[in-house]
């Protein structure tokens, strides 16, 4: 069984642009429900299907599985929910973690947030000074609610 452990901040500077290449990033949702959401994406010449379970705290069932590439394309091009979320991520090595962070383009451009995965709930760690306030209960900052409700129109 998979689990993920995650927690989401926003972003207080631009320090972390100095320590990390972007790679764009594009997916779209074959279901958005919040009990369950089946997503699709290419990173790079790969595509990904994720499946994952309703969150409860900072935790949820994940499962992901790759795929052929031109197959998830299509998907993306004539299946998902539209908009189809385009964002530049970028890792950032940091107290022994590493730091997801999405810059988000398209209708979501100007959102930018900082993700940690974690052992545990409870897993102590050390933010960096670029790392504000903390998002991950917030329903808004979800990727699946960010078609629906775009960063545009907050």
């Amino acid at each position: 069984m998979g689990i993920e452990i995650e927690r989401k901040f926003l972003l207080t500077g631009d320090e972390w642009r100095k320590l990390a290449q972007g790679v764009y990033y594009r997916q779209g949702y074959l279901n958005s429900a919040k009990e369950r959401t089946v997503r699709v994406r290419t990173i790079n010449d790969k595509g990904f299907l994720t499946i994952k379970g309703i969150t409860v705290g900072v935790t949820r069932l994940e499962f992901e599985y790759e795929i052929p590439k031109d197959e998830c394309n299509e998907m993306l091009d004539d299946l998902v929910e539209k908009p189809v979320i385009e964002k530049n991520r970028y890792k950032v090595d940091y107290g022994g973690f590493v730091w997801e962070i999405d810059e988000f383009l398209g209708e979501n451009q100007g959102l930018i947030v900082a993700e940690i995965e974690l052992e545990s709930e409870d897993q102590k760690f050390e933010k960096p000074e670029w790392v504000g306030k903390e998002v991950t209960g917030d329903p808004k900052f979800f990727n699946s609610n960010l078609m629906n409700n775009p960063y545009a129109r907050w």
